[in-house]
C-alpha cells in the first residue's frame, strides 16, 4: 500500500502541471478576494473576500498542514508572485545573515502583531483592513523577490510559513530521500536544480533534510533527482515531534503563544468579554479598547509561556538539563494541542457561519437572501466536535511528550524508564491543564463573527 501511494504521489509531483496546474486557479480566486476587499461591500457578511478568507480558508488552512504538510505554501499565489518577480527583475542576492538567525523570531513577532491588530483595529471584521493586510503582504513579497534568492519570504518572514512549518512537523506525509543512493550521488540537483525544475525553493537540501517544518512538496527535488532517491510516504501523525535532533527555543516559543492566541481569540468571542472588559476599564481608569485588549492580550500570551517555563524548571531539577532545554524540547509537545485548540475554535466559525460564504458569493452577483441562520451544523454538535478535537490534542500532546521524555532522557539514567517517566510527569500535568482551560473557554457562549 505505501509503495503503491508513493508511487502515485511521485507521478504527480514529477508532473510537468504540478504544481501549476493548481496554483492558477488559486491566483484567480486570490484576485477576486482581493479586489472584493478592497472594493466590494464594506459589511463583513456580504463581502465575499473576507467571508472567503475568514470563515472558509482561515478555518481550513491548519487541517490541512497536519494531513499534508505545506503542500498550501506550493501552490500559495504569495509564492507564486515571489517567483514571478524574481524571473524578471530578481538580484539573487543571498539570504542576510539576520534572517537566517532570527527568522523565526521575527515570524513570533509578526503573527502576533497581525492578531493584536486584527482585534485592536477591526482588521478582519473590516473587509478594507482586510485588503490593507493582502498588500502589505503583497508588498513584503515583491520586495523580497526582488532582492533576495529562491523564496527568502516563506523560508523566514511569512507568518503562515511559520504556523505551517510547526504544525506540518505532525503531518501524515513526509517526503525524504534514501540515504543508500544519496551517499554516492555528487550532483546535488535537488538543492540545486537541474534541466526539469529549479532548485529547492526553500533552501533545503533533501539528502540531509529530516523534518517537514520548511518543505512545501513541490515536487521540484522530485523532478531533479537523478536516482529516483526521494520518496513521499505516510507516517504516524506527530511521530517527527519525538525525535527532534536540535530543538529551537524559537520553534518553541511560537508553539506556546499560539496557545495564548487561541485563548485570546476565545475570549474575546465570549458573550461575557463586554462586561469583563467594562471591569477592566474600571481597574484601569481607562475606556480606550487599545489598552485594555493589549493588557489582556499580554496576560494570555505570557501564561502559557510562564506554566511552560514553570514546568521546565521543575522538569530541570529532575533530568538535570537547564530549564531553557527542557522548555526548547518540550514546547514541540504542545504543538498537537495547539492544533488541536486552534482547529476547535476555528470550527466554530466554519460551522456556525458557514454558509455566509455562500451567501456573500450570491451577493457579489447581485443576489441577495436573507437567511434564518448561516450555521451549517447546530451548536451542540460543533460542541461535541470542538470537545473531541480537544481530547485527541491533549492525547497526542501527552505520547509526544512522554516520547520526547524517553529519547531525551531516558538513556542518560541507570533506571532509564523511571527517569523518563519523571521527566514526563510535569508535563503531562502542564498539558491536562491547558486542555481544562480550552475545555472550560468553549463551554462558555461564543458570539459570531458573521
Amino acid at each position: 500500500m505505501d509503495e503503491k501511494f508513493n508511487y502515485v504521489l511521485k507521478r504527480i509531483f514529477k508532473s510537468r502541471w504540478y504544481p501549476g496546474i493548481l496554483q492558477w486557479p488559486t491566483a484567480i480566486v486570490f484576485c477576486v478576494i482581493i479586489f472584493q476587499m478592497l472594493f466590494g461591500s464594506s459589511s463583513p457578511h456580504d463581502n465575499f473576500g473576507t467571508a472567503m478568507t475568514w470563515i472558509f480558508w482561515w478555518s481550513i488552512i491548519p487541517l490541512t498542514f497536519l494531513i499534508v504538510g505545506r503542500v498550501w505554501c506550493a501552490i500559495c499565489p504569495f509564492a507564486m508572485l515571489s517567483d514571478f518577480v524574481q524571473k524578471f527583475v530578481g538580484n539573487h542576492r543571498p539570504v542576510p545573515r539576520f534572517l537566517k538567525k532570527y527568522g523565526i523570531w521575527i515570524i513570533d513577532f509578526i503573527y502576533v502583531l497581525i492578531t493584536w491588530s486584527d482585534h485592536v483595529f477591526g482588521m478582519v471584521e473590516y473587509p478594507r483592513g482586510s485588503g490593507v493586510i493582502m498588500l502589505l503582504i503583497t508588498t513584503g513579497v515583491i520586495f523580497s523577490g526582488a532582492f533576495f534568492e529562491r523564496r527568502t519570504w516563506c523560508r523566514y518572514l511569512c507568518f503562515l510559513g511559520g504556523l505551517s512549518g510547526n504544525y506540518s512537523r505532525s503531518a501524515a506525509l513526509e517526503l525524504r530521500s534514501s540515504p543508500e543512493k544519496c551517499k554516492t550521488c555528487n550532483v546535488a540537483a535537488c538543492y540545486k536544480g537541474g534541466e526539469q525544475a529549479p532548485g529547492c525553493p526553500m533552501f533545503e537540501f533533501p539528502k540531509t533534510m529530516d523534518s517537514n517544518a520548511s518543505c512545501n512538496f513541490c515536487g521540484d527535488c522530485i523532478k531533479n533527482c537523478p536516482n529516483d532517491s526521494i520518496k513521499v510516504s505516510l507516517r504516524m501523525p506527530t511521530k517527527e515531534l519525538w525525535f527532534i535532533q536540535r530543538p529551537k527555543v524559537a520553534e518553541a516559543f511560537l508553539a506556546v503563544i499560539i496557545m495564548g492566541i487561541v485563548f485570546v481569540q476565545n475570549i474575546t468571542m465570549l458573550d461575557v468579554w463586554a462586561e469583563a472588559q467594562h471591569y477592566l476599564e474600571i481597574f484601569l481608569g481607562t475606556d480606550n479598547y487599545a489598552i485594555t485588549f493589549t493588557v489582556i492580550f499580554a496576560i494570555a500570551m505570557a501564561i502559557p509561556v510562564l506554566l511552560l517555563y514553570i514546568t521546565s524548571w521543575i522538569s530541570s531539577r529532575i533530568n538535570s538539563a537547564s530549564t531553557y532545554i527542557n522548555f526548547a524540547r518540550f514546547g514541540y509537545a504542545l504543538i498537537p494541542l495547539d492544533f488541536a485548540g486552534h482547529m476547535a475554535h476555528n470550527l466554530f466559525h466554519l460551522l456556525a457561519e458557514g454558509k455566509s460564504v455562500l451567501y456573500a458569493g450570491m451577493a457579489m452577483f447581485g443576489i441577495h437572501v436573507q437567511p434564518s441562520s448561516t450555521a451549517l451544523l447546530s451548536a451542540n454538535t460543533i460542541e461535541i466536535m470542538q470537545f473531541t478535537l480537544l481530547f485527541l490534542g491533549a492525547i497526542g500532546s501527552a505520547y509526544t511528550a512522554y516520547r520526547i521524555s524517553g529519547f531525551n532522557y531516558g538513556p542518560q539514567s541507570n533506571d532509564p524508564k523511571k527517569q523518563a517517566i519523571y521527566s514526563y510527569i510535569p508535563y503531562v500535568i502542564l498539558i491536562i491543564l491547558l486542555t481544562l482551560l480550552n475545555v472550560y473557554i468553549f463551554l462558555l457562549p461564543m458570539s459570531h463573527r458573521a
